[in-house]
């Protein structure tokens, strides 16, 4: 293929991973921003069942997210399995119209999340490795998702008001992904190296402490952040916001994102992961003290762009991270596992747990919880920096220490011969 059409080629797959972050996302922000309000408003659910409907899906993707990135790095096509899995998340999105008991909605749910669990980390496994080999920028790419959840909150707040009714959302959660899965099939599929062991990769990870640490800080800062997602229609309604005014304010939050993501690949380079990760944390522990204090609704529409801040520079930093940590070639392992503990295990805790908080304290006591969740994020993050300090110190030690030996050595050997000398590399290997 000559360099003319390799330059082609890279276009393409560029604008195909741009149009599938776009209908994908678009799928995801027509229902869960306001598939809260529909359920309290149209199916008269209580808070607390709202909130263990809500907080299914992230517990089925804590089991099955990793699941789906083994299978994929298994099987070395991520994105036949990403296809696959957005048409059967979509079919089941439909199965909110059927039913009105209480547990057949949960049985929905499980099955919507079983396959939805692998839409954004396969996507975001797939997107990286590609804009890592043509050295392109992935928070480009990734902003059409925020572009396309914003645009979804705002046109679904309209539409659901009108003739159409909430149940809108769930037809354009269909549409949505039925796009992005026919997409799906063109994306970048790099081809299958070393061959992994089926758990192998889940193994190994779980053996890496800086990667482990990291899993922590996901579930205290992502975590609120999803569930956030969960609650903010319900905290504009009570703010005196209608069906357009929780649109306009997703609109705003989500596409303050995009800015956000352009520059994180500057920002990163110019002062460090970790602290971008610290930044994004300081962000949402503002924004959430703030919605504590019942701002009026005003405030709370400028105050959405926060989570430009928040969001927009955590996930382009944390993915790049976890880049860094964990080798190539359980790279789809890896992703899985911090979705599973960000918008699974983290996203379930604080949705559930917002649930609860809802029916006992109201809607402000939630964040003023998820505050408190953000700051022991935030200072996990500062004692990361200061291991990573640490690691870094030791590092540059040994290597002094293997240089001063190989000079040591060299003498050893033209002075006393090769019996002295092989027995002190064996001690300083010891060491």
């Amino acid at each position: 293929m000559g360099e003319l059409d390799l330059e082609k080629q890279k276009q393409v797959n560029i604008i195909s991973l741009k149009v599938f972050y776009l209908f994908s996302f678009f799928a995801v922000g027509s229902l869960t921003p306001l598939l809260s309000v529909y359920l309290a408003n149209e199916a008269g659910l209580s808070g607390i069942e709202i909130g263990t409907i809500m907080s299914v899906g992230p517990i089925v993707m804590i089991v099955f997210q990793p699941l789906w990135g083994i299978v994929c790095d298994w099987s070395g096509r991520p994105a036949k399995i990403l296809a696959m899995t957005s048409l059967l998340a979509g079919v089941f999105g439909l199965g909110y119209l059927l039913f009105d008991h209480y547990l057949l909605i949960v049985s929905v749910a499980v099955a919507l999340a079983i396959f939805q669990s692998a839409i954004i980390p396969v996507s975001d496994s797939i997107t990286l490795q590609y804009t890592t080999k043509i050295k392109s920028n992935y928070g480009k790419i990734r902003l059409f998702g925020s572009l396309g959840y914003g645009v979804a909150v705002f046109v679904m707040g309209k539409l659901s008001e009108s003739f159409m009714g909430p149940s809108v959302i769930f037809y354009a959660f269909f549409f949505g992904l039925l796009i992005a899965a026919s997409l799906a099939l063109r994306l970048p599929e790099e081809p299958p190296g070393e061959k992994v062991k089926l758990f192998g990769g889940m193994k190994e990870l779980i053996t890496m402490k800086r990667f482990l640490i990291f899993l922590a800080i996901t579930f205290l800062l992502f975590g609120p952040n999803l569930a956030n997602n969960v609650y903010y229609g319900l905290f504009v309604e009570a703010r005196g916001g209608t069906y357009t005014g929780i649109g306009i304010a997703f609109l705003l939050a989500v596409l303050s994102e995009i800015p956000f993501m352009r520059i994180a690949g500057t920002w990163i380079h110019k002062i460090g992961l970790l602290p971008i990760t610290l930044l994004a944390g300081t962000a949402s522990l503002v924004r959430w003290v703030l919605y504590f204090t019942e701002p009026s609704l005003a405030t709370v529409y400028v105050s959405s762009i926060i989570q430009g801040f928040s969001l927009g520079l955590f996930i382009p930093a944390a993915l790049q991270y976890i880049r860094e940590v964990v080798p190539v070639r359980i790279t789809v392992t890896a992703i899985t596992l911090y979705s599973a503990i960000g918008n699974g295990l983290g996203n379930w805790f604080s949705t559930f747990s917002g649930g609860i908080i809802l029916d006992k304290s109201g809607i402000y006591a939630v964040y003023l919880f998820y505050g408190l969740l953000t700051l022991i994020g935030m200072l996990l993050t500062i004692w990361l920096m200061w291991y990573e300090k640490k690691i870094k110190s030791y590092g540059e030690t040994h290597r002094y220490n293997r240089k001063m030996m190989e000079i040591k050595a060299r003498d050893l050997f033209a002075y006393h011969g090769e019996e002295v000398f092989l027995y002190s590399i064996y001690k300083f290997e010891r060491t």
